[in-house]
């Protein structure tokens, strides 16, 4: 299971158990060494008493062999010993740790007079005897461990409370009505996490709110088309005479190319919608072979229209671009400038490579668009045209859409002598 509450539970009582471990056997270690110099201190009271009280030892005392007592002489012949069986060679004066006879012996030795006494017992003896006390050393440790482990636990809990305040502030927003989360309410920690779901939600909600408006702009454009077709059905209907039929006709299917026209644009400004779109891939293209291909295909159109229309200059060249969305591009900039810069006009496609970006120009020498109006005909179903001249006003809104894509500029200069030059730069990568 892929928690937070867990991991963050799971390392703290790890990091404990090491903790406690490294802990108690420091605290062992201390123990047995404190252990070992209380016995060697009572080492030191049992030869001193041996020699204040100038007896020798009972073999009482031994206590069941906890210690060996001897006392020498100081021509060094063992006088008296509590085992006579071990011998226990005599030591210099002061404390020793020495190896007899397969086991190892704290001794001490002590001399006063013409007496010597040394006192000794083994080390087993000795882990014997802490062996009964050590248990009463860990009992403490688990104690402590079990105390802290419950605070733990309480304490993960407590530093998660914000994460899950924030899942319900996050769950009660309504995605019509998108809010920011108050960053002051929240730890530093998340802070960061906070700040991004709110430039999230931001997004998202202008999303939504671009959405909202496209679908309310487009029902509304869609239902003029509409409108029409559903008019010259009926008076196709009506009519009594094949000419009135085929004039009928020719009206729906104006009506019919203009709502097909429009549920393209529609379908293409939904796909290059720079807002919802994820980052693209883009590959090696060639602004140039496109643009050859295009003034190909339009080339009729143009000729139909009476208007001068072919290619200018013309750089060859690659750039990293969407290569279908590059030619809705320039498709919609030449139909624009073929629909509105007017019989007996000129339209140019060039195609210039800079130093780190290629430049495509659609030139006209139209009527060209007011400066005050450039920058409103990039908005959706925004059109300057009279009404006699058929669009959608969503040719240069998918323009700015797919230059966005591409991180590029697109300018509306005026072209010299008049007429409109429509400019975008893209770079190559």
């Amino acid at each position: 299971m892929n928690s937070i509450r867990i991991r963050l539970f799971l390392w703290l009582t790890l990091a404990l158990a090491v903790s406690s471990i490294f802990v108690g056997l420091i605290a062992y270690q201390l123990a047995w060494d404190g252990f070992n110099r209380l016995r060697d201190f009572a080492l030191d009271q049992a030869a001193y008493t041996i020699l204040q009280h100038e007896v020798d030892p009972s073999p009482v005392a031994d206590q069941a062999g906890q210690y060996l007592s001897q006392v020498w002489n100081r021509d060094g012949s063992l006088r008296f010993s509590t085992r006579p069986e071990i011998r226990l060679p005599l030591q210099p004066t002061g404390h020793h740790l020495i190896e007899w006879l397969g086991e190892e012996w704290h001794v001490f030795t002590v001399m006063e007079g013409e007496r010597i006494v040394q006192v000794a017992n083994t080390a087993a003896n000795r882990s014997l005897m802490f062996k009964e006390v050590r248990l009463w050393l860990w009992i403490p440790l688990l104690l402590l461990v079990l105390l802290l482990g419950v605070l733990m636990s309480g304490a993960v809990g407590e530093a998660l409370v914000p994460l899950d305040a924030l899942r319900r502030q996050i769950l009660a927003q309504a995605p019509a009505q998108l809010q920011s989360l108050p960053v002051e309410e929240y730890p530093v920690e998340i802070a960061p996490l906070v700040d991004s779901i709110n430039d999230l939600l931001a997004r998202f909600d202008r999303l939504l709110s671009k959405q909202r408006s496209f679908i309310a702009d487009a029902a509304h454009e869609m239902r003029t088309p509409l409108t029409a077709i559903k008019l010259q059905a009926q008076v196709m209907a009506a009519s009594t005479t094949m000419a009135d039929r085929q004039l009928a006709l020719a009206a729906l299917r104006a009506g019919v190319d203009r709502a097909t026209h429009l549920v393209e644009q529609l379908l293409q400004l939904a796909r290059f919608d720079a807002a919802a779109m994820p980052a693209q891939i883009l590959y090696p293209c060639q602004p140039a072979q496109l643009a050859r291909q295009l003034v190909i295909e339009f080339s009729h159109l143009a000729e139909s229209r009476g208007i001068d229309f072919g290619l200018g200059h013309c750089d060859d060249g690659a750039i990293a671009a969407d290569e279908e969305g590059l030619r809705i591009l320039l498709g919609n900039l030449i139909d624009n400038a073929l629909r509105y810069a007017g019989t007996g006009s000129r339209v140019d496609v060039e195609v210039r490579m800079g130093l780190d970006r290629a430049s495509l120009w659609v030139i006209d020498n139209g009527p060209g668009i007011p400066p005050e109006g450039r920058e409103q005909v990039f908005e959706r179903f925004r059109r300057l045209a009279g009404a006699d001249i058929p669009g959608s006003g969503l040719g240069l809104a998918i323009v700015r859409e797919i230059v966005e894509l591409h991180h590029g500029q697109i300018s509306l200069l005026d072209t010299p002598g008049g007429g409109l030059s429509v400019r975008v730069d893209l770079p190559f990568a």
